[in-house]
Order: C-alpha cells, then sequence, then structure tokens
C-alpha cells in the first residue's frame, strides 16, 4: 500500500514537473511567436515563427509602425517612389539610379516591409540607423528615403568606393575594412544591387540617348584605389 502511494506521489511529481516545463514553455515561446507573426504580417516577411534573433529590433519596428499608421490611414502614400527617391540622389549627390537600385534590392520598393533583423521601411533601416540618421517615421517614404540617401552618402564618402560603401550599409560600417565582407548575405547583397545599379544606367542611357551615360553611372565604382579593386573580388 504504502509503494502504491509512493509511485502515485512520483507519478504526479513528475507529472507537475511536465506541467511546469510546459507552462514556461508556452509562456516563453508564445510572445515570441505572436512577435514573429506580427513581423511576418505586418511586414510582409516570411519570419519563423520560434525566431530568437532580433526580437529587440524587430519589437521596435513593430511600434514605429503603430506609431505611423493613423498618418498613413489619414494621408496614404504615394504609388511609386521613383520621384522621391530621384530627388533623393540629386539633394544628396548621389549617383542617378544607384539609390534606387539599393531600394528596389533592399525591400522591392514596399514602403512597409520589416525585415527578419527588424529593418524598415524602403531602405531597410534598422532601428538604431534610423535614430542616428534623424528617422522618426522609417515607414514614411520621403522621411526614410532621404535618410537612406544621407547614410549611402556618408558611406561612400567614407569609404570612397562604390562597393565598400554598399557593404557599409549592408553590414555596418564597422564590420567593412579593405574589401566586401563575407558573412553570408553582404558578399551576394553587393552584386545584386551593382547589378542593377547597372540595368538602370543602361536604361537610363538608352533611354536618353546618352552615349556615355552608361559609363558615367559607374564612374563610382572605379573611384576606390587599391581597397576598391580588392572589394570587387571578396
Amino acid at each position: 500500500m504504502a509503494k502504491r502511494r509512493s509511485k502515485s506521489r512520483a507519478k504526479r511529481r513528475r507529472s507537475a514537473k511536465f506541467k511546469l516545463v510546459a507552462l514556461l514553455v508556452v509562456l516563453t515561446l508564445g510572445p515570441i511567436a505572436s512577435l514573429n507573426g506580427a513581423v511576418s504580417l505586418v511586414g510582409q516577411t516570411p519570419v519563423f515563427p520560434l525566431s530568437p534573433y532580433f526580437l529587440k529590433e524587430k519589437w521596435a519596428a513593430l511600434q514605429a509602425y503603430a506609431r505611423h499608421l493613423p498618418t498613413c490611414l489619414q494621408r496614404g502614400h504615394p504609388d511609386r517612389l521613383d520621384e522621391i527617391v530621384a530627388q533623393a540622389e540629386a539633394r544628396h549627390h548621389l549617383p542617378r539610379g544607384l539609390l534606387a537600385a539599393l531600394i528596389h534590392i533592399e525591400s522591392g520598393s514596399r514602403v512597409h516591409r520589416i525585415s527578419r533583423a527588424g529593418a524598415m521601411g524602403p531602405g531597410q533601416l534598422m532601428p538604431a540607423t534610423a535614430r542616428m540618421m534623424g528617422v522618426r517615421d522609417p515607414f514614411d517614404p520621403v522621411e526614410a528615403i532621404d535618410g537612406s540617401a544621407r547614410y549611402l552618402a556618408r558611406q561612400i564618402a567614407r569609404f570612397k568606393d562604390l562597393s565598400l560603401a554598399l557593404a557599409a550599409y549592408n553590414a555596418g560600417p564597422g564590420n567593412v575594412g579593405n574589401r566586401v565582407p563575407v558573412n553570408g548575405e553582404t558578399e551576394f547583397y553587393v552584386p545584386k544591387v551593382l547589378a542593377e545599379y547597372a540595368r538602370r544606367a543602361a536604361v537610363l542611357a538608352k533611354a536618353t540617348g546618352e552615349q556615355g551615360g552608361a559609363g558615367e553611372a559607374s564612374a563610382p565604382m572605379a573611384s576606390g584605389v587599391g581597397a576598391g579593386e580588392g572589394a570587387k573580388r571578396p
């Protein structure tokens, strides 16, 4: 009889421990799954529901979106970003079509995009970068695109090489030395942006009939000395 009671108590303890562990798992993963689900829904980006990465950044992005939403519902957004991008390129002395290429690769020109890492808006500014550049609403096209243009212009001025500047935009300037970093993303990102930039330069040259248009648009790629050449071959 005593043995049966002892076995029963042990069984109940095991059951209680299992329930406690299950409860802790639900309490831990439930908010994570909800956060990732919200990013996937709002940001138009597939996110693994139980991903534990960049939670702080994703939460900051969702908060920024919540602040943006009333204005968005009231005013809406332009159907196309071309004019806004072109004005930002001219204002910050960027090569024509470069920022447009970057935004195309970053977000597909989707104003409300949030990445798996919590990057926001058309130029995919991280929350910390948006704060640094004084971008209060990273989902407002005019403000966000201007912030991306200023940040890109800053990297070009610093690295004097287009490949390294794009790498710094993607990976952060502190992670870029004298060549494009190999981190599983940036080494693929830079050629994609450059290819889109070259495509746009060719279309522009054909449309305007400027024989030297493509060459002029590509000039910043050749501006680096030594480091730039290495950066193109990571």
